[in-house]
């Protein structure tokens, strides 16, 4: 499931709102979980805005972009980053049509999917990305 980002250069995917599972939540199990909850991220969400990072065990972009979420979420305030192992958390996975990691979900207040990155993101772009949820 890891990208290997071995030249340095990204394949790093966003999503608009268009484009991310917008869509409710469907118990039947048949939708796209649209929002993540307390419940689901095993941590509380951050009040402002949530960055949840799919990860796995030996995936070398994944140790990059935590340091780089964690960075971003210790810059802006009211702003948590969740680290998920995608292996632990399959049923997730799966109904986030995570595909390889990292793949990174930007949450806001509400814990609304507004922003969807596969690969290893720069710092800039979550930065920018965080825009569209506080």
């Amino acid at each position: 499931m890891c990208v290997d980002e071995g030249d340095g250069v990204t394949g790093v995917r966003v999503l608009g709102r268009e484009d991310g599972p917008e869509r409710g939540r469907d118990d039947a199990g048949g939708g796209v979980p649209g929002f993540l909850d307390a419940a689901e991220l095993g941590v509380q969400p951050g009040r402002r805005a949530t960055l949840v990072q799919f990860s796995s065990a030996f995936c070398q972009p994944c140790r990059a972009t935590r340091r780089i979420l964690a960075e971003v979420a210790g810059m802006v305030e009211g702003v948590a980053h969740v680290e998920i192992d995608a292996e632990e958390r399959l049923d997730l996975v799966r109904a986030l049509g995570i595909e390889k990691t990292p793949t990174v979900l930007v949450l806001d207040a509400a814990g609304r999917i507004v922003r969807r990155a596969a690969g290893m993101p720069r710092k800039v772009d979550v930065i920018a990305a965080l825009g569209a949820a506080v």
